[in-house]
């Protein structure tokens, strides 16, 4: 299981995205509040953000350690500041490795990419998974993991041109069709940020500078809003839209 978020709006830094909120990110690498499943995010962790007027590509910082272990990113973190940020810390599911390569955020082109959750039977469903890749992109999933695969099937979609959300609903239909899981997925361009709640928590918060997207809330604010079970959404600097996923997931309680 992991834990992510993205930022959209205002440019803020990546400390006050990540490291300073009382219950975030940070906190959530040692003491997550609603992880239902593993107990703590030691296994790695990830963040991108995007800095246009140097190049459209995000930058991304990745490591296979724990977030709070990490000085150099405590260091650089309350200076360098952006509108888009997503990050993720990471507890690695059995029989992945914890190494970074298997550290969210994945990055292709102007995307960044993240997974909560897990696959039931990755082994099993991983090569009827990966017919729905061509030979290229399938040899070059980046890690032996099934977030690594989640991803692959996502860029190909956005790669044939599908809208952001679209690409993560047909990622968990054509998961789903094959296996169970959770499948809580993370994505944006820099701009938008698209997520797909599937099995585990999901919060946005909107506080009129722009929307937070995240596993949990990061602090007792009343503004955070749960997003339903089965649903996907997109968000921009000032909007937020949610609609159902089809198929709709089977209930938590059911999945591996």
């Amino acid at each position: 299981m992991c834990r992510h978020l993205a930022w959209v709006g205002a440019p803020r830094s990546l400390a006050e995205v990540v490291l300073d909120p009382p219950f975030g990110l940070l906190r959530q690498a040692y003491a997550p509040r609603e992880q239902r499943h593993g107990t703590v995010n030691a296994d790695g962790f990830g963040v991108g953000w995007y800095a246009p007027d140097v190049r459209p590509e995000p930058a991304r910082y990745r490591r296979g350690q724990p977030l709070w272990t990490d000085r150099s990113f405590a260091s650089l973190a309350p200076v360098v500041r952006s509108t888009c940020v997503l990050a993720a810390v990471r507890s690695a599911t059995h029989p992945f490795a914890s190494d970074e390569a298997g550290a969210a955020p994945f990055t292709a082109g102007p995307w960044l990419f993240s997974h909560n959750g897990a696959l039931g039977d990755f082994a099993g469903a991983a090569a009827d998974l990966r017919a729905h890749l061509p030979a290229g992109a399938s040899a070059a999933v980046e890690a032996p993991t099934d977030s690594a695969l989640l991803w692959a099937m996502t860029r190909h979609r956005l790669e044939s041109g599908e809208p952001m959300g679209d690409a993560l609903a047909g990622v968990v239909a054509d998961t789903l069709a094959v296996t169970g899981g959770r499948l809580n997925l993370l994505l944006t361009d820099g701009h938008r940020v698209a997520a797909t709640r599937c099995g585990d928590t999901l919060y946005t918060r909107a506080d009129g500078e722009g929307v937070l997207v995240a596993s949990e809330p990061s602090d007792d604010d009343g503004a955070w809003t749960a997003v339903p079970d089965g649903t996907v959404l997109v968000a921009d600097h000032d909007s937020l839209d949610l609609q159902p996923l089809h198929p709709q997931p089977a209930p938590a309680g059911g999945q591996p």
